[in-house]
This record gives structure tokens, sequence and C-alpha cells, in this order.
């Protein structure tokens, strides 16, 4: 008898060690960095493959895990409740309870969940050669499982789909930014740059464009000295050609270009005798092409310049690959351009003074706002948005906890706005 006894005290403490390793293996598993093991993978570790293949059939893994959990707690404590009545008679159930649901839950629940949590990854390498071939001998019994799962679902209307978790990778990407960052484990500029790749699919030209009013362009029918000259005095490479209406761009002149001819036999750019045939055909795109196609497109064409036009061919504005690069970047500064720090000027008592023209997306960026995108891509026309109008200097509107007071107006376009965010 005591050798039974004793033999059965043995199965029970065997059994609480699996137990441990079934709860510890789920709660790494579920927690591994996916990331991670695929990188581990490519460099060739082993272990991450069979990681990598354990958590590639999730439901199957659990529900292998919860079988196996489940056979040795239950056996575990009928071996316990045998012994302890065979001690104690009858009251040995109560005593068999207590003591196995303090095992159970500090030494083969908390325990061990509390450790694979805090090392997901050392304890999921550790782990996946013990458990795989306990997963791959019950997976038939848990595949079974599933099917009865799903059987009883159906007959309440419950339709199983995929994991949400996996429909959209860029928003899990996100998340994973700001989480990294609200615990200072990366740096805000770093995290502007990844965010604004993650924003290229989602943002479109026409909210980033230079618009049509502050584009510098010149009449064709000019005379090309003057043309020339004007050229050569701005700070720009580049500039649309227009003949009859401002919409007709009949051609893209560039400086390289005007100079190439200068220097191939001309004394000066008065001399240059037909600048229409120096002019690059002009190319046109959609308001409502996404940056990343915009970007792929210069990358194809070897272009850096781009017209943009709207649904009826009307010109809108233009866009640069520079302006697509300062998505990510941020602003990209040389000695002709305008400072942001002027557009945006702190104020004393917390408040904005902000230049019309400033996109929400900057503010948003660099202050770490939530204004509204979709509205509107300058604060000017935020503030219109809200208003429903064209407001008066001094008229004041509040939205998100954000108060906006109107500055300046020249006509019917706000150029500054004070911005009080919330405190």
């Amino acid at each position: 008898m005591d050798g039974e006894l004793l033999f059965s005290i043995v199965g029970v403490l065997v059994l609480l060690v699996l137990s441990a390793l079934f709860s510890g293996t789920e709660t790494a598993l579920t927690a591994v960095s996916r990331a991670r093991m695929h990188q581990l993978e490519r460099r060739g570790v082993s272990r991450a493959v069979r990681v990598n293949r354990l958590i590639a059939r999730p439901e199957r893994l659990i529900g292998a895990i919860l079988l196996g959990n489940n056979l040795v707690n239950i056996l575990a404590s009928a071996l316990a409740t045998s012994i302890l009545i065979a001690l104690f008679g009858k009251v040995g159930v109560a005593y068999a309870t207590a003591l196995m649901t303090a095992l159970v839950v500090i030494f083969a629940e908390v325990l061990p969940k509390t450790y694979a949590l805090n090392r997901p990854n050392r304890t999921a390498l550790a782990a996946a050669p013990i458990i795989r071939p306990i997963v791959s001998a019950l997976g038939p019994a848990a595949d079974l499982i599933q099917v009865l799962v799903r059987a009883i679902l159906a007959l309440f209307d419950v339709r199983m789909r995929g994991r949400d978790d996996v429909a959209n990778a860029s928003e899990e990407l996100r998340g994973a930014l700001a989480l990294h960052a609200r615990d200072g484990a990366m740096m805000k500029s770093d995290r502007d740059m990844l965010d604004g790749i993650l924003d290229l699919s989602d943002v479109e030209v026409s909210e980033i464009m230079v618009h049509r009013k502050n584009m510098v362009m010149m009449d064709a029918d000019r005379p090309a000295r003057e043309i020339a000259e004007e050229l050569l005095a701005t700070p720009y490479s580049r500039v649309p050609l227009w003949r009859d209406d401002i919409d007709n761009i009949v051609g893209i002149l560039h400086a390289k270009d005007l100079l190439r001819a200068i220097s191939a036999g001309q004394t000066n750019a008065a001399a240059v005798p037909s600048l229409q045939s120096l002019c690059r055909e002009p190319w046109f795109v959609p308001e409502t092409t996404s940056l990343i196609e915009q970007l792929n497109a210069f990358r194809a064409r070897r272009e850096h310049f781009a017209l943009v036009v709207d649904e009826y061919g009307a010109l809108m504005g233009m866009v640069t690959l520079e302006d697509i690069l300062e998505e990510i970047v941020g602003d990209i500064s040389d000695e002709h351009d305008v400072s942001r720090s002027i557009a945006v000027r702190r104020e004393a008592g917390g408040s904005y003074m902000v230049e019309g023209l400033v996109t929400v997306r900057d503010l948003n960026r660099d202050f770490d706002w939530e204004l509204p995108e979709e509205d509107a891509a300058t604060i000017a026309g935020l503030v219109i948005h809200i208003a429903r109008r064209i407001p008066d200097i001094g008229e004041r509107f509040e939205l998100n906890e954000f108060s906006f007071e109107v500055l300046r107006r020249l006509r019917n376009q706000i150029t500054a706005v004070r911005i009080h965010p919330p405190r």
C-alpha cells in the first residue's frame, strides 16, 4: 500500500509539471513575437521553425494544448482524491478539492503563465521541441472538437470567419509603433517616419499638392527672353508654361534644359530662339491618386514633377517627389523654402498662430494632435468645414476640445488662425 501511495503521489507531481508545461507553452505561443520568430527562421534557427509551424495553425495548437492540459489536470485531481480518501475517508474529497485547487492555480497556472508572459520568445523556443509531438498526437482529437464546436455554434446561427487580427496588417503595425513610442522605446521622429510610410497608401496627392494658386506658371506667348530670365530668377528648376488659358498647359520648362541650350552655343538667354522646343511634355495625374501609386509612377517614369487635375480635367495643382518624401521624413527645407517654424508660432498661454496653408497632417505630426484629416487638407480648409461658410476675422469655433480663432482673411481665403489645443 505504501508503494502504491508513493507511486500515486509521484504521479500527481508529474501531472502537475505537465500541466505547468501546457499552461506556460500556451501563453508563450500566443504572446510570441511572430516577427522575431520569422527573423530567427530566416537565420536558420531550427527551434524558430518549429514555433512558426505551431503558430501557423492556432486553432489546432490551442485545442491540443487545452485538451492535454485538461486531461492531466483531471487525472491529477482524480489521483489526489483517491489518495486523500484512502488516508482520511470521505472527508478526503474536500481536502483533495482544496489542495488541488491551490496546487493547480499556483504551480500549474499562475506561475508558468507569469514566467511565459515575461519571456514569451525564450519560453516558446524552449518548449517548441517538447510540445510539437504532443500537438501532433492530440491534433486529430482537437480538430474533431473544433468540428463539433462549429456545428454547435451553427445551430445558434453563429458563423465562424477568419481572424480579425490578420485583416489589417497596417493597423497592427501602427498599434505597435504607438505602443513602443508610449513606452519610450522609440524616438518620435522614427515613429513619424514609419507612420508616414504606412500612410502612403491612404493619402491622395490632392492632400499634399501645391495648389494652383501658389504655383509659379508662365504664359508661353510671352517673349522667350522674359520667360528665360524669369525662370532663372526663380528658386524653382521646373515651371509650367500655359497658352490662352491657365488650364491649357503646353509644356514644362526645365532650367537645366535652358542652361544647356545657352551653353551649347548661345551667349545669353535672350538669344534662345524657341523655348517651346525646350519644353517637356506635361504629365497629368488624377487628384485621387494615392501617394504610393504616385511614388511608384515617379520611379517608373524617372520624373520628379506632375500636374494634378480633377475629374473634369481642370488644373488643381502640382506634386513633386520632394512633397511625397516630406510625408515620410518631414519637412525638407533649403535656402529658398519658408521654414515651418515661421508658419507655426507658439504663443504665450499655450496657443499657436498658424498660417492658413499649413496642412492638418503636419500639425498632427508635429504636435501629436488628432485633428480630422479627412475633412480638409489645410487648417484654413478645416475652419471653413467647421463653420460651413467663410468666417469673418475674430470668429471662434470649437472642435474636439480645440478652439480656432480666425486672425486674418484675404478676400475669401483665411490666411491665419489661432489654435488653442486642449489642456
